[in-house]
Parts: structure tokens; C-alpha cells; sequence
């Protein structure tokens, strides 16, 4: 008597192979059989049409302070992620004395964007050290498994206190507390260490991350908490650009060699994508990175499967028309209040005459980028874009689809053609603007990123930039477009099989969970049951529904039938469901 059977599907294993017709077969939250399966089942599922996948490993999450308040982990359980690995590029909430929690809050809020207000309501606070967090996560139910990385700048604050934010060099003893720090929190089980070192990370207060200090030493150092340990990895986030010596990019990259070879042994990961500015670093990062695996090391690269862009909104935490003198005089108001005056043409005329004051600078969480995006918005609005087209949404337009070209066929500027599209809806409607991956207008590149051997699906951000993206949607992406949409364009795209071993055998030997993965007897039972033709992904939408009335982006997704964590449904034609099977993996009792 079987727990669970999947009748009539077609399965991809995970393994890159070709399909085959098989049923499922579950018992005791594993899988037992794949075949005819003809034993009964308490629960019987009919796949008929659909196609039955291992779940979804995303490698690359922020759900730190949600996870110890939030039991069902929208979004990500919505698009197939069945575990998920949280504390990346450096940033958390642990290890952390109670003095520090506001600190962290903030430099939370101004990294990823999630409202302070949420995390300090939200948060339940019951930890000092990064076991103790682990402990007090793994005591709430939650929709799917989660992992998590020991982040950097948590670890800094907590060895270095009030130093670790002012631009101090770690000393030897320094280096030597946040060692033990991860090295406490690896035997507790922790899938590794994660650092940031970017110039767009800065905290609510306008400060840079404690981690973005690090120098060789420091990061070597704490890498070296990894000795000895058959798990483990390391993630590092990276612009190569941040205020350095001349020569940033072999500067940055030499930090990051010397980060991963103190860990020899332990895979890592770093981030890869095409900016504007540095166009051609990504294939200098990749060329690095081949030549640094030729020698022995296993560095994989997260990659995007769509650009890493923003929507623009004026409910959302970023838009155009933020700098103006006139919007800034109403920007506190209730969004409906707004829409009513900005429909008033004499505040049109009078605030599209001003000229956008500089938001960024000391005291300010605003990234300088933001004003220079600003400025440049004249020649910037070729790339901004109505993200839904007859109901239909396209991360993939050109040229010819955006602000500048709307604005020019009906003779208006582009500021004014801005201000008019984000009064639609109610002052709700979205602008997209791909800021990296889409220097071409196209993912030509980006296609030749996730064909790269090291390459994995990364970078969601599932639970961070609440205000800004959706991107935990990333998955859904990946199978809709590149192996189906894409394809039907006569664009390269991916095959069917090669995607699904990206989104979960590629993921789970990364981070070495032998127990998942893939679709095979004695593995976990986690496992997608999807309407491949029918998967799409809905228009992003602004939900108040974090704790203090925050409010996130959710993105509508069609085509689950269902998602399964250790042979629980946890996904029902779309809908949470009540089941709660997910647990903390820890790395030490795989």
C-alpha cells in the first residue's frame, strides 16, 4: 500500500535524459518504485498530459527573516521550489546579540529592499548563535525544505561590533572570531558561507555592508572554517567595480581565488551577469572561472534566466518620477491620493517642467545608480517597457516596444509618456527595465551563460527586493520560455530535459544533497506535476500582506497541478494547501 501514487505522467528524472511514461510511486516520504506501480495508494494522483519532475532546488533566496514568521514561503512554493537556500550575498539575521538586531534590520531593509517595519514586527527574535537560529527555524512548520548559508556581515558585526561598519581592516584575532563563528555554525549543519561585495548593497542609513570591507586575509581566513568538513560551500556576490584600485576586476577576482582556495575541497559559487558599463566582464569572469576549475577547484556561476531588472511603480520602491521636487512634496500620501493629483494637468505641466534632484548620498540607502538612471532616463526609456502585452508577459522586447519609441509615435516626451503609463490602473500599472542582461536587447547572452558547464539557475532573491521584483518566478521562467516560448519564436532555447536537470540535479550536487534531485527509488519525495503547455507566469501585483501592513510584489503562475515536499502536497492547481512538511536540511545528517 502505497502513501502516494502519480498515474499516467511523463517523467523527467532529472538526469538530462529522455522522458519516459511512468507511474510514481511514494511511501514513508520516499520514493519507492517508478514503473507500472501496481500497488494502491491512499492518495492517487492522475498526471495524464502533464509532465512529473523532481522539484525545484533554488540556490540563491533572502527568506532569512521571513522564514521564522512565514509557514507557506510564497512565492517560491508557487513556481515549483521545493527546498530553498537562504542567506546569500553576506546578509542575515544571525549570529546576533539582541544590541544588534536593529542594525541588521537595517542593513537588511537597504540591501533587500524588505520593509523595516515587517522584519521588526515579523521577526521572532529567539536566538544569539547561528545554531540556536537553525534550532529556532526548525521548530516552525513551513510548505517547503530550506537550507542556510552563514552570511558575512552578521558574522562581522558579531566578532567585530561597531568596527565591522566602519571601514576597518579585521585584525588577526578578529579574523579568528569569525572563523569559529562558521566554523560553529558549519558542525550545526549550515550549507555554508556567503559574502557580498557590492557597491549597490548599503544599508537603510545610506551605509555600506560590513562585508564589502573584507580584505584577502579576512576572507581567507574564514574559509578556512571549511577544513576537514566533507560539506559545504561558499557563495560570493561580486560587481567587480566597487571603489578600489585602478585595475578593479583583477583586483576583486584575486579576492574571491583566494576565498575559494582556502577551502579546497568545498564547491562555490559566484554570481554572472552582463552590465552595461563592463559588458564584456561576464566573459572574463568566465574565463577565470575555467581556468581556476582546470586547476582543481569547483566553481560553479549563478546565472539568471531573464534579466536582472526592476519593475517601476509608483506603489513600488523605485520609478522615474521619484526625484522630482513636486512628486517628492506628495510622495508620503496614500497611493489613491497621489494618482488624484498627479491627474491634475496644471501639476503635470508644473512638476514635468522641473528638473529631478539627486536622492542619493551620505545618510541615504538610495544607491547612487538611481540617479544616474534618473539622469540618463531620456536614452534609458529605450529600455523600460509595459511588461504585459495583450495580456501576455514578455520579459524579451525590443526597441521598438518601449517608453522612447511610444513616446516618440505620438510626439510626446519620454518623461511625459513615464508619468502617463504609471497612472494607469489606478496608478498600479508597472514599467519593466532589464538593468543587467540586456545590453543587446535580447538574451543572446544570456542563452550563452546557461549553456556554460559551470553554470546554475541562481539569483532569484525569492523574499528580497519585495518592492522592486518578483523574481523567485525565475524557475516558471526558465521551463516557459526557454525550452517552449523561445523556441516557437525560432530563438535558441534550451531542451525540456536539460532545463529540469538545471532546476533540480544541477542545484542539489552543487550544494551536495545527495537525497534530492532527482526522480529515482530511495530519493526524497519531492516532486512537480505540471500542465507544460498551460504553465505561464501572471502579471506581478502589489499584496499588503506582511506583517505591519508591508507590502511585497507576488506574480500570479498557472500550470502546477501539483508539488509534492517528502510526498506531502503542498501545491493544489495553483493554491497553497494546508500541508506543512518542509524542514531545515542540515548538511551534518544527510
Amino acid at each position: 500500500m502505497y502513501d502516494l501514487k502519480i498515474e499516467g505522467g511523463l517523467v523527467y528524472d532529472g538526469s538530462g535524459g529522455e522522458p519516459f511514461r511512468a507511474n510514481v510511486a511514494v511511501q514513508n516520504g520516499r520514493i519507492v518504485e517508478l514503473g507500472d506501480c501496481n500497488g494502491a495508494a491512499h492518495q492517487t494522483i492522475n498526471a495524464d498530459g502533464a509532465i512529473v519532475t523532481p522539484g525545484f532546488v533554488d540556490v540563491h533566496t533572502h527568506y532569512d527573516g521571513q522564514i521564522s514568521w512565514d509557514e507557506e514561503l510564497k512565492p517560491s512554493v508557487n513556481h515549483g521550489v521545493t527546498t530553498a537556500v537562504m542567506g546569500n550575498c553576506g546578509v542575515g539575521f544571525s549570529p546576533c546579540r539582541e544590541e544588534d538586531r536593529d542594525k541588521l534590520i537595517r542593513l537588511m531593509e537597504g540591501v533587500e529592499d524588505i520593509p523595516g517595519t515587517a522584519l521588526h514586527e515579523g521577526i521572532q527574535w529567539g536566538w544569539e548563535s547561528f545554531p540556536e537560529y537553525m534550532d529556532a527555524i526548525d521548530a516552525i512548520p513551513h510548505t517547503i525544505d530550506f537550507a542556510a548559508l552563514i552570511p558575512h556581515d552578521p558574522v562581522r558585526v558579531f566578532a567585530m561590533g561597531d568596527r565591522a561598519v566602519f571601514d576597518e581592516v579585521a585584525s588577526e584575532a578578529d579574523i579568528e572570531r569569525m572563523r569559529n563563528l562558521v566554523r560553529e555554525g558549519l558542525e550545526a549543519g549550515a550549507i555554508g558561507f556567503s559574502t557580498g561585495r557590492s557597491d549597490l548593497h548599503k544599508s537603510a542609513d545610506g551605509d555600506w555592508t560590513p562585508a564589502s570591507e573584507a580584505g584577502k586575509a579576512e576572507l581567507a581566513g574564514i574559509a578556512s572554517a571549511f577544513q576537514g568538513l566533507d560539506y559545504g560551500v561558499l557563495q560570493a556576490v561580486n560587481d567587480f567595480d566597487m571603489v578600489r584600485p585602478e585595475d578593479n576586476f583583477n583586483y576583486e577576482f584575486e579576492l574571491m581565488e583566494a576565498y575559494f582556495r582556502a577551502a579546497p575541497g568545498h564547491k562555490a559559487s559566484m554570481s554572472l551577469m552582463q552590465r552595461d558599463f563592463a559588458p564584456d566582464d561576464w566573459r572574463k569572469i568566465m574565463q577565470r572561472v575555467e581556468g581556476l576549475n582546470q586547476q582543481g577547484l569547483d566553481i560553479r556561476l549563478q546565472v539568471a534566466p531573464r534579466a536582472i531588472g526592476v519593475f517601476l511603480g509608483l506603489d513600488c520602491t523605485f520609478h522615474p518620477l521619484m526625484a522630482f521636487p513636486s512628486y517628492l512634496a506628495i510622495k508620503d500620501q496614500p497611493l489613491a491620493d497621489r494618482v488624484a493629483i498627479m491627474r491634475d494637468p496644471a501639476f503635470k505641466q508644473k512638476m514635468l517642467a522641473e528638473q529631478p534632484v539627486k536622492l542619493s548620498g551620505p545618510g541615504s540607502s538610495i544607491p547612487p545608480i538611481t540617479d544616474l538612471l534618473i539622469e540618463q532616463y531620456d536614452s534609458l526609456a529605450e529600455k523600460h517597457f509595459q511588461l504585459a502585452r495583450n495580456g501576455v508577459v514578455d520579459y524579451e522586447q525590443g526597441k521598438e516596444d518601449s517608453v522612447a519609441a511610444m513616446a516618440a509615435a505620438e510626439g510626446v516626451s519620454v518623461w511625459e509618456k513615464t508619468y502617463d503609463i504609471l497612472l494607469q490602473q489606478d496608478g498600479k500599472a508597472l514599467l519593466y527595465f532589464p538593468i543587467y542582461n540586456y545590453t543587446d536587447m535580447n538574451y543572446d547572452n544570456v542563452y550563452t551563460m546557461l549553456q556554460h558547464p559551470a553554470a546554475i539557475p541562481g539569483l532569484s532573491d525569492g523574499g528580497a527586493h519585495v518592492g522592486t521584483i518578483c523574481d523567485a518566478s525565475f524557475p516558471t521562467y526558465l521551463l516557459s520560455h526557454w525550452t517552449r516560448d523561445r523556441v516557437r519564436q525560432k530563438k535558441p532555447g534550451i531542451e525540456l530535459s536539460r532545463a529540469i536537470q538545471m532546476l533540480t540535479a544541477d542545484g542539489a550536487d552543487y550544494l551536495g544533497m545527495h537525497d534530492r534531485g532527482r526522480l529515482a527509488p530511495g530519493l526524497k519525495a519531492d516532486i512537480n506535476v505540471i500542465d507544460y503547455e498551460k504553465l505561464a507566469l501572471g502579471i506581478p501585483e502589489m499584496i499588503q500582506d506582511l506583517p505591519a501592513g508591508g507590502q511585497r510584489l507576488l506574480q500570479g503562475v498557472t500550470g502546477y497541478r501539483a508539488t509534492f515536499v517528502s510526498g506531502k502536497q503542498v501545491v493544489d492547481q495553483d493554491t497553497v494547501t494546508a500541508a506543512r512538511p518542509g524542514r531545515l536540511v542540515r548538511m551534518n545528517r544527510l
